[in-house]
C-alpha cells in the first residue's frame, strides 16, 4: 500500500464516480468489507496486516468536489458513546501511511476517553491536504471545513469531531455551520474554544507524577520539547513557572519558532527550526522529552539514541509499534508515560460543552488535581506503580485499563453508535 499515492486513489475514485465510500467491519466474518468492490484492494489491506486494526466498527471517507481533498473519519470502538475525537489536516506520503495513521489515532481517543471516565467513545477524523493549493489560503480552508461538516451531518452522529493537528477554531467554526456533530467550537458562539492550555496543564500533572514517582520534582530539570505549536506553547511557560532549568526545543515551522522566543525572551530557552524528518531532538541531553508534534516517532531507530529518563508529551501515538517500543523503553529503563494518558485534557475540555459552563469547573478542574483517583496526576502513578510491580511496559498496563473501561456500554443509550453505522450500511444512505 505504500507504493500508492493519495493522487492515485484520488484518480481510482473519480475514475468510478465514487464520492463517499465507508471500510466496516463485518463482526461475523470477522473481516472488514468495502462498500465498492473497486476498492476490495483497501479492505484485503486491512485484513492481511492488523498491526493497526482492531475490530474499528467503521471507516467513512469522502472526496471533495473541489480541490480533491480526501476526508475521513475513524471510528474505533462506541460501547461507552458516540465516536469522538479531533480532525487532523495533514499530508500524507502514501495511503498507507494516511490508514495507519487513522486507525491508530481512532484507538488511542477510545483509550483516552475511556481512561479519562467520559462517556465518549473513540474515534478521530483525518484530512489529506492537497499541495497543489495553499494551505493557509482562508477560501480554501472554508470549503474543506465547511464540506467536513456536511460529511460528518451525513455519518448521522456515529462520530463527533473537535480540533486537532492543522485545524483552527476559524476552522471549527466552518464545521459548525453544516453540522451539528462537533465539538471545541470557538467561545462566541457557545463553545469552550482552543483546548490547547488545559492540554498543556494535563502534560505538565503527568510530568510531576513521573517525577514524584522517582523521588524528584522539576525544579531545575533540562526538558526536550519536540514541536512549539499549540500545546507546546503553554507547555513551555508552564515549564519555566516551575523553575526548570533549561527548556531545549525545535519546530519545523520558522514563524513559530520565532513567536515562541519572542514571548519567552529573557528564559533559558534554546530553541531552532528543524526539518521534518530531523529527529535531533529527540536526542538531546535532558531529564524529560515531550515529544508535541507528531506520532510514530518513538521506534526501534530513534529510542537507542534517547538520553531521557522520563518521556511525557502531548503527541498523539508517539509508539511507532506498540508491544515493540514500549517494551524497548521499559528495557532501557526509561519511564514512558502513554500520551492518551497525559493528553486527555482537549477532549475533557470540550466534550461536554451542551452542559453550559461555570468557572473553575470541578468536572475539568478535578482532572488536573492531584487527589481525585481518576485525575492525570493519580492515574499516572497507578499506571507506574502496577507496571512496576508486573514487570509490563506503561503503555501495556494503561491500555489493559482503558480496555476494560471502554468495554462499559453507555448507561442510558448503550451502543447506539454501532447501530447508527449499521443502519448507513443497511440503506446506502451514506453512499448515495
Amino acid at each position: 500500500m505504500k507504493n500508492i499515492s493519495i493522487p492515485e486513489l484520488v484518480n481510482i475514485l473519480k475514475k468510478n464516480n465514487i464520492n463517499r465510500f465507508y471500510l466496516i467491519f463485518n463482526p461475523e466474518t470477522k473481516k472488514v468489507e468495502p462498500s465498492h468492490k473497486e476498492l476490495q484492494f483497501l479492505a484485503d489491506f486491512i485484513n492481511s496486516d492488523t498491526r493497526d486494526f482492531e475490530e474499528h466498527e467503521g471507516m467513512f471517507f469522502q472526496l471533495t468536489e473541489k480541490y480533491d481533498v480526501l476526508q475521513g473519519a475513524f471510528v474505533h470502538r462506541t460501547k461507552r458513546g458516540q465516536a469522538a475525537g479531533g480532525v487532523r489536516f495533514w499530508q500524507y506520503d502514501n495511503l498507507e501511511d494516511y490508514l495507519r495513521d487513522g486507525m491508530r489515532l481512532a484507538k488511542g481517543m477510545t483509550h483516552k476517553n475511556a481512561l479519562a471516565g467520559l462517556w465518549w467513545g473513540g474515534g478521530k477524523g483525518v484530512m489529506v491536504h492537497n499541495p497543489k493549493y495553499d494551505k493557509q489560503n482562508k477560501e480554501y480552508r472554508k470549503y474543506v471545513y465547511t464540506e467536513y461538516g456536511k460529511f460528518l451531518t451525513k455519518l448521522n452522529g456515529c462520530y463527533v469531531t473537535a480540533e486537532d493537528v492543522g485545524t483552527s477554531v476559524e476552522d471549527m467554526a466552518n464545521i459548525y455551520k453544516t453540522t451539528r456533530f462537533t465539538t471545541c467550537i470557538p467561545e462566541s458562539i457557545g463553545g469552550s474554544g482552543n483546548p490547547s492550555e488545559p492540554t498543556s496543564r494535563g502534560v505538565l500533572a503527568a510530568m510531576e507524577a513521573a517525577l514524584a514517582f522517582k523521588g524528584e520534582t522539576l525544579n531545575g530539570k533540562i526538558v526536550a520539547v519536540q514541536g512549539m505549536g499549540h500545546v507546546a506553547e503553554p507547555l513551555i511557560g508552564h515549564l519555566f513557572n516551575k523553575n526548570v532549568g533549561k527548556v531545549i526545543a525545535a519546530d519545523i515551522n520558522s514563524d513559530v519558532v520565532n513567536s515562541v522566543k519572542k514571548k519567552f525572551a529573557g528564559k533559558n530557552l534554546k530553541a531552532g527550526v528543524t526539518k521534518k524528518t530531523d529527529n535531533s531532538i529527540l536526542f538531546e541531553e535532558c531529564d524529560i522529552l515531550a515529544p508535541c508534534a507528531t506520532g510514530a516517532i518513538l521506534n526501534i531507530n530513534t529510542i537507542p539514541k534517547i538520553k531521557a529518563k522520563i518521556i511525557c508529551g502531548a503527541a498523539n501515538n508517539q509508539l511507532e509499534d506498540h508491544d515493540r517500543d514500549d517494551k524497548a523503553l521499559a528495557d532501557r529503563g526509561i519511564i514512558y508515560v502513554p500520551d492518551f494518558l497525559n493528553n486527555r485534557m482537549g477532549i475533557v475540555n470540550c466534550a461536554n460543552e451542551q452542559y453550559g459552563y461555570v468557572n473553575n469547573d470541578d468536572f475539568i478542574e478535578r482532572h488536573l488535581q492531584r487527589k481525585w483517583n481518576h485525575g492525570v496526576y493519580q492515574t499516572t502513578l497507578s499506571v507506574l506503580k502496577e507496571a512496576t510491580e508486573t514487570g509490563q511496559p506503561t503503555s501495556k498496563v494503561a491500555i489493559i485499563q482503558a480496555t476494560k473501561l471502554s468495554m462499559q456500554e453507555h448507561p442510558v443509550f448503550g451502543h447506539r453508535s454501532l447501530k447508527i453505522i449499521q443502519s448507513l450500511v443497511n440503506d446506502d444512505r451514506f453512499i448515495s
